[in-house]
């Protein structure tokens, strides 16, 4: 069925046999909303609220201190690190979920320098990235540099096509992000790392806008370190705590300079120096955020109810309506397809251009279809399978048919905070 010929009541239908459609009872969206913006912020699963209130009031209320233990607090990271594990290709005792992306890519960088610096390519000074990776992904690479020294640098490729030759004799690391945040571009993980260790240097990979909303197997494609958020399409709440991937066969020399007492090896011994712990947990720092953690729970429920692989294929299914219903029904605006058509470089949104898409995506915005903007003039949607539906889709486009053909948005309006 081409796009120009497909009817709401055809995506009612699909939504109808839509496997995944019971999932979307476990969430709480408002009425009158069309949220397709779960790549910047998840929407709450329903079972947040009471697990919330339960760890304020019982847990923390009338249990006190004795949780670490009755309620294991202390556990937390790493028996959702053991959950989440799955959803990226991990094995047990890999992942801890704890402190947040930024924190955690430093850590990794950090330990990627380390494992060079004792090994044969010692000399190796530069982080190879894509300037247009998420600027924090830089800044931090960038610190790290800058706080090191001795001719450590961070490279920024233009584009992805000029990456394979920036892994030179001198690149340590190459840092990457899976999906891009702003385009949806999705990278050949397997093939950029195996590229990378023919030529002497480690992986980092952010995995933001992957964990959740792809098929990730980090030890399929052999990486090295994989870090990511879960307040994205994990859907952990707003500021949830991030994860940290270490390989069982790199832990043992994993080093960092984040060094906090729960990465100790007898954390409640007080002992003078630092001595690490054995295992994953060595990707701690300090005391954890237990009720953020507690609600990483709730949206990691959700994910047991169905595989990667049916996500994937919706999720497909979602974005491929939604270019085409977007091209066919608004074709005489001077909208540009951003987001790849290929299946296998694309994410799990699709961002269009506009000369005037900061207002055009404030008017949807108004008129209750959520998505979210970046600069330059690009507005990206994020499609959440486990919530949108085919409907949600037709609906959304419609909206954005009718600000356009009515010039029915303020070119004027001043750039705020994103949504």
């Amino acid at each position: 069925m081409t796009a120009i010929n497909i009817s709401r009541e055809a995506c009612v239908a699909r939504d109808e046999r839509d496997p995944l459609r019971a999932l979307r009872e476990r969430f709480d969206l408002p009425d009158g909303v069309i949220y397709l913006d779960g790549n910047s912020l998840g929407a709450r699963p329903k079972a947040a609220l009471q697990r919330a209130q339960d760890v304020v009031a019982r847990e923390w209320g009338e249990d006190l201190i004795r949780s670490w233990n009755t309620a294991s607090w202390f556990d937390l990271p790493k028996r959702l690190g053991n959950r989440l594990a799955p959803l990226i290709g991990a094995r047990e005792g890999e992942v801890v979920v704890t402190d947040t992306t930024s924190l955690n890519l430093f850590k990794a960088l950090a330990a990627a320098l380390h494992l060079q610096a004792g090994g044969p390519n010692a000399a190796r000074r530069t982080i190879v990235t894509e300037r247009s990776n998420f600027p924090t992904d830089i800044y931090m690479a960038e610190g790290l540099a800058q706080w090191l020294q001795q001719g450590y640098r961070v490279r920024l490729v233009d584009s992805t096509e000029e990456l394979p030759a920036a892994v030179d004799e001198d690149c340590a690391v190459l840092m990457l992000t899976h999906v891009n945040y702003r385009t949806g571009y999705q990278h050949d993980m397997a093939h950029l790392t195996r590229h990378a260790h023919a030529n002497g240097a480690l992986t980092v990979w952010d995995l933001a806008h992957s964990a959740g909303a792809v098929p990730v197997d980090l030890h399929a494609a052999e990486a090295d370190f994989a870090v990511g958020c879960t307040y994205k399409y994990l859907n952990g709440g707003p500021g949830a705590p991030a994860f940290i991937w270490v390989p069982q066969h790199h832990q043992e020399h994993f080093a960092h300079p984040l060094t906090g007492w729960w990465s100790h090896a007898r954390p409640f011994a007080m002992a003078h120096g630092f001595s690490p712990c054995d295992g994953i947990g060595r990707a701690l720092c300090g005391t954890q955020p237990v009720v953020s953690l507690a609600l990483v729970e709730c949206g990691l429920d959700v994910f047991e109810q169905t595989t990667m692989a049916a996500i994937r294929e919706k999720s497909l299914a979602l974005t491929d309506l939604f270019i085409e219903l977007v091209e066919s029904r608004c074709a005489s605006h001077p909208l540009g397809l951003v987001t790849p058509r290929e299946h296998a470089r694309r994410g799990s949104q699709a961002s269009f251009n506009h000369p005037h898409g900061y207002a055009v995506m404030a008017a949807l915005i108004e008129r209750g279809v959520i998505g979210d903007y970046r600069e330059p003039e690009i507005m990206r949607f994020g499609f959440t399978p486990l919530y949108t539906g085919y409907a949600d889709v037709w609906d959304a486009v419609g909206i954005l048919k009718d600000i356009l053909d009515r010039s029915a948005y303020d070119v004027g309006a001043e750039r705020s905070a994103v949504t």
